[in-house]
């Protein structure tokens, strides 16, 4: 098999120390509650024969607790059997195999379904109580000496109200919406139902079974920083999520990432996504195809005409064929460059209605989208007035009216206020929504003239530097040093705005925009405090604005070769770059580019090798740009970057 090296440009390059399989029923189709996760007895058999023929030791939770405990090491190729549920077929059909195999595995059940009498509310649906696994079944198990349970909540493995409109969503990690309250329930309240509920659970699975469960099977896979405290602090410290890449010596253990086995996986699926997973790579090697998405488009003060323009743009993504989207998540009402309201709700800013996480729930269950990144200022943030941090604004320098202007008003980043709102603008952001990433709007700049506040004055005194960026303009040697220092603190910002998030959303991905000059033109970085090569080492991926008409650049295919070979000419710069076009020309009354031309360069970046691209508007009234077309060009792009060469597979080995 191929190697089991992460791939080099890993954001781990630790090693995959142990893969965790996910399962849910087995047995045949006909008998399935979801047929979509059900593997027949057979496959199963099938699936355990391939892994033990192939060198793949079953472990069990001991061994992971000692390893991680201890460093006692683990065998090579280990992999870890879950079951999700609790379905009677685990006992039916899964336990004969288990046994015959010796094989180790966690099974996760959810207490109230075990507690039902006759009916269990499953999902919204109303089944039979037999279809899940009895007392005295789990407990023949149990005595086997193969089998440990897991808790997978008592009633929490179930959507609740996570937004005005009505969506039902995880119950573990949303903030429920009170509709008699018209409000969210409070902080407090949201911890406290998730504690009572792990608690009563370990409760109950402890009197029903005769042992306490020490591992928590999140629902659904999700999770977050403050549920897994509490799983912790309830005895559970290890916790199963479904969320990708490897599990390495760094991996959480209140976060271990598991393959979840569907129904339609063969024995080849199952190969190329344990490769995925030991080969690390950078969201399991997907491939960005990307829309660019104002919400702006969809807003509607008449909630009617807003679901109507939903439901088109629900239409639309599947029309194109993307699997990603960027999807903006604040509002410019003024127009001035500077976000003065947003979509969801937060602590400093007016909402201009409490739709992102409506439309982006819709997206991620309604359509084949894999990834949404909500689209987020840095520092363009245009605060009430009565917001202490409001005047604290980014200062140009005004020595030249001809030189650079940004173009927009910012909170300075060296301000301690400013900073406090906008990491609590985050957090708020990642609370109310789900989203699998952040793309850092192109607002994470300062110009060669900026900042002149006395919030940036301090800092320049710390860096070691004169006080002004007058003073510093003069000394050549010092304005190399504060162009550099001014980069990396803005990246710095970025990343723990990041982290922000990840305590919601643990899976967060990150991204930014990068104007194109700093990839075709040496002195940037001095005129932005960009870096292509700092932004392709700090964010997962770096969008290129690659906009000749913006740029009014004289020869098109000239502009675009020219970025990607500088691109090329940094480490991991394709595996991590996305290049982003224009979809209209706003210099010519915002012109729709045409589908040909469009698709022309779609084709020709793929033939110079780029593999993430990105366009933006995406405007689904006029159909620009037409959907059929982008689908056609997308579709020749394959799924993931890298494969599995015919070589590697140990699938079409002698055994």
């Amino acid at each position: 098999m191929a190697s089991d090296m992460p791939h080099s440009c890993s954001r781990d390059q630790n090693v995959n120390e142990f893969t965790i399989l996910s399962y849910h029923e087995i047995a045949d189709e006909s008998q399935t509650l979801d047929s979509t996760y059900a593997v027949t007895p057979s496959h199963f058999k099938e699936q355990i024969e391939w892994l033990r023929d192939n060198g793949y030791h079953f472990i069990d939770i001991d061994d992971i607790l000692a390893y991680r405990k201890t460093s006692k090491p683990l065998p090579k190729k280990a992999v870890l059997i879950s079951f999700d549920d609790g379905y009677q077929s685990i006992y039916k059909n899964a336990f004969p195999i288990i046994k015959e195999y010796k094989i180790p595995v966690v099974i996760a059940l959810v207490g109230k379904w075990l507690e039902s009498k006759d009916k269990v509310d499953f999902s919204g649906h109303i089944i039979t109580r037999n279809k899940f696994l009895a007392q005295k079944e789990i407990k023949e198990m149990l005595s086997s000496g193969l089998v440990e349970i897991a808790s997978h909540s008592y009633l929490s493995h179930e959507g609740i109200q996570g937004n005005p409109q009505g969506n039902m969503q995880p119950a573990i990690t949303t903030r429920q919406w009170l509709s008699d309250k018209q409000a969210y329930e409070d902080e407090k309240s949201y911890q406290q139902r998730v504690h009572n509920d792990l608690l009563q659970n370990n409760v109950f699975l402890e009197k029903y079974t005769g042992q306490k469960p020490r591992v928590i099977v999140w629902p659904y896979g999700r999770y977050n920083s403050k549920v897994s405290k509490i799983a912790e602090q309830l005895g559970m410290p290890m916790g199963l999520t479904l969320d990708d890449g490897s599990n390495t010596r760094i991996t959480p253990l209140s976060g271990l990432r598991r393959i979840l086995v569907e129904q339609k996986m063969t024995l080849k699926d199952l190969e190329l996504e344990m490769w995925v997973r030991n080969a690390n790579f950078t969201d399991d090697d997907r491939v960005t195809k990307a829309a660019h998405i104002d919400l702006d488009y969809i807003y509607d003060s008449n909630a009617e005409q807003l679901e109507r323009n939903l439901s088109a743009l629900l239409e639309r993504i599947e029309k194109l064929g993307v699997n990603t989207v960027y999807l903006q998540a604040f509002a410019d009402q003024d127009a001035n460059g500077a976000a003065d309201s947003v979509y969801f709700p937060n602590r400093h800013l007016p909402m201009t209605s409490d739709l992102f996480n409506r439309v982006a729930w819709q997206i991620a269950t309604r359509t084949q989208v894999k990834r949404i990144y909500a689209w987020m200022p840095m520092l363009a943030w245009q605060l009430p007035k009565n917001n202490a941090a409001a005047k604290d604004t980014v200062v140009t320098l005004q020595v030249d009216p001809t030189h650079l202007n940004m173009g927009y008003p910012r909170l300075s980043p060296f301000s301690d206020k400013a900073q406090k709102v906008i990491k609590e603008i985050y957090e708020d952001l990642a609370k109310s929504t789900y989203i699998d990433g952040i793309i850092f709007h192109d607002d994470v700049t300062l110009s060669d003239f900026e900042d002149d506040s006395t919030f940036a004055h301090e800092q320049y005194k710390k860096w070691g530097l004169s006080e002004s960026v007058t003073q510093i303009r003069k000394n050549s040697k010092e304005f190399q040093k504060w162009t550099q220092l001014k980069t990396n603190y803005l990246d710095s910002f970025a990343m723990q705005l990041a982290q922000i998030a990840r305590n919601e959303q643990p899976g967060l991905k990150t991204a930014r925009n990068l104007y194109a000059q700093v990839a075709l033109n040496n002195n940037a970085q001095e005129w932005y405090a960009q870096s292509l090569a700092e932004s392709i080492k700090n964010y997962d991926y770096t969008a290129i604005m690659a906009m000749p008409y913006m740029e009014q650049a004289t020869n098109h295919t000239e502009f675009y070769d020219a970025i990607v070979k500088r691109v090329k000419e940094e480490e991991c710069g394709v595996e991590r770059t996305v290049i982003e076009l224009q979809t209209v020309n706003w210099r010519k009354d915002n012109e729709a580019i045409s589908s040909k031309e469009l698709s022309d360069t779609i084709n020709h970046l793929y033939d110079l090798g780029v593999h993430h691209i990105a366009y933006y508007p995406d405007n689904l009234f006029t159909n620009n740009p037409d959907a059929n077309k982008i689908k056609e060009d997308f579709i020749k792009k394959s799924l993931r970057m890298h494969t599995l060469r015919q070589s590697d597979s140990i699938t079409n080995k002698e055994k």
